[in-house]
């Protein structure tokens, strides 16, 4: 990968709006019996009116940007991760950069689905690997209520709101070290997972409207038939590259799609449940958001420690698919310029 890289900083933030299963209940057919035998989820973060995905990526970002102690006009690019983003253009990152002070950086959005945040981990990871980059932001930030169907049972009790950021540096030597990555895509199954309107395909109309086509559609069965097996191969993938295998991690971090996704992810990998940190109980599926949600509820926790061996696997809509292994940091040294 060229000079070792870590991550320097990590953040998060969910609204402040809980939405309970019996909420749920009260306006669907459904019951948080129901709900949670099949999700594992009690509740999810939802936002406010006039909220969206940009406004939580810059308070997690900037969360990340102080947990770095770096200045943010030493971050150099802007990577935003998002299925939800707050217009077609211009990107969610270039306000996301702005109101995060990272005035000499550039900015794009990544979608890949809820594999986003390893795909943007990666294209950070190799900028500053090769050089071409000193410090990245990375943000996946979510206001999926806004693209879900509060009609359709099978989608609305699924998802949440929500962001978390990392930053990207040369590893310091006690900052840890990102060591490797899969990615991939498979095409053909595209219609798995998709907001089929509004794009240049089937653009807005009335029709599409009324149609509820500008909300997710899944086929659940197709999901979690692509995703248990895929987690296991793309996580087996990385460790190999890395001279890892399963018995060598300390901790797994899946996307958070939901419980039964990840318990049976977990079984087939051979995962003991005590190495695999879950927090869809309360966020729900937060696509992008999931992943450094999870790290940094994890950290909190006592869960993540420095020197711990990471795996991070993450899938979507694409269909895509990544995983990421990393040992995991302490705290860097102060940096407020190019090292």
């Amino acid at each position: 990968m060229g000079r070792p890289v870590s991550i320097s900083g990590l953040g998060a933030y969910v609204p402040e709006k809980v939405v309970t299963n019996d909420d749920l209940a009260a306006v669907l057919d459904t019951s948080d019996q129901w709900i949670k035998e099949r999700t594992g989820i009690a509740e999810r973060r939802m936002v406010d009116q006039g909220e969206c995905s940009s406004d939580l990526g810059i308070v997690a970002g900037r969360e990340a940007l102080v947990d770095a102690r770096i200045d943010p006009q030493c971050i150099e690019l802007v990577i935003t991760a998002t299925i939800s983003p707050d217009r077609i253009m211009p990107a969610t990152a270039s306000r996301v950069a702005l109101e995060c002070g990272c005035r000499n950086a550039g900015a794009y959005d990544l979608s890949a689905g809820c594999s986003g945040f390893i795909y943007a981990l990666a294209m950070a990871a190799g900028a500053v690997a090769g050089g071409l980059h000193e410090h990245v932001l990375v943000v996946g930030a979510e206001a999926l209520s806004r693209i879900t169907d509060q009609q359709d049972r099978a989608t609305a009790v699924l998802f949440g709101d929500g962001a978390g950021a990392v930053v990207v540096s040369p590893s310091d030597g006690v900052g840890g070290r990102i060591l490797g990555f899969d990615l991939g895509n498979d095409g053909s199954g595209e219609e798995l997972l998709t907001v089929p309107a509004g794009g240049s395909r089937l653009p807005a109309s009335c029709s599409t409207v009324e149609k509820r086509q500008h909300f997710i559609k899944m086929n659940g069965k197709g999901v979690f038939k692509f995703a248990t097996r895929v987690v296991a191969e793309s996580a087996g993938r990385v460790l190999e590259r890395c001279g890892f295998d399963v018995d060598d991690v300390d901790l797994f971090v899946l996307h958070q799609a939901n419980l039964r996704i990840i318990d049976s992810a977990a079984v087939k990998l051979g995962i003991p449940g005590r190495k695999v940190y879950t927090n869809v109980q309360r966020y729900g599926n937060t696509s992008c958001a999931s992943i450094p949600l999870c790290l940094r509820d994890a950290r909190a926790e006592g869960r993540l420690k420095p020197g711990d061996r990471v795996l991070l696997v993450g899938f979507g809509a694409g269909l895509t698919w990544g995983a990421c292994l990393m040992e995991w940091g302490g705290p860097r040294a102060v940096s407020n310029g190019r090292e």
